[in-house]
């Protein structure tokens, strides 16, 4: 939301959202210059600021689940960043999600499952 942090965007929702998805926010901004800087370095031929919001904001959430929720396998973490990026954002956000994932996982989670 334009620079706003977690807890001020989770303030001002009609209703509360669920517990993870405000744990993953809020870990989310919380993390965001380590996050920002992975996926910086795995988001090739994109400078992070040019990425589609979309993709930036489910990059950043997945980054972080992938570093902080240790519990929840890699697979599953990339497979719905992309299936939201899918129903979300461009034609080729999917794919392009999925690399960066991808990359990411192999350096924070290295010898954890893939999908390919």
């Amino acid at each position: 939301m334009k620079g706003a942090t977690a807890d001020e965007v989770i303030r001002v929702l009609p209703i509360p959202p669920e517990p993870y998805a405000e744990q993953l926010a809020r870990g989310a901004c919380d993390r965001l210059a380590e996050i920002d800087l992975l996926v910086a370095a795995h988001a090739t031929a994109w400078a992070l600021d040019r990425l589609p919001v979309v993709d930036r904001q489910l990059l950043r959430l997945a980054v972080y689940e992938l570093l902080g929720e240790a519990e929840v396998p890699v697979a599953v973490v990339i497979d719905e960043a992309i299936e939201l990026a899918k129903q979300y954002s461009t034609v080729e956000s999917g794919r392009y999600v999925n690399g960066v994932l991808s990359a990411v996982a192999a350096q924070v989670r290295p010898g954890s499952s893939v999908p390919s």
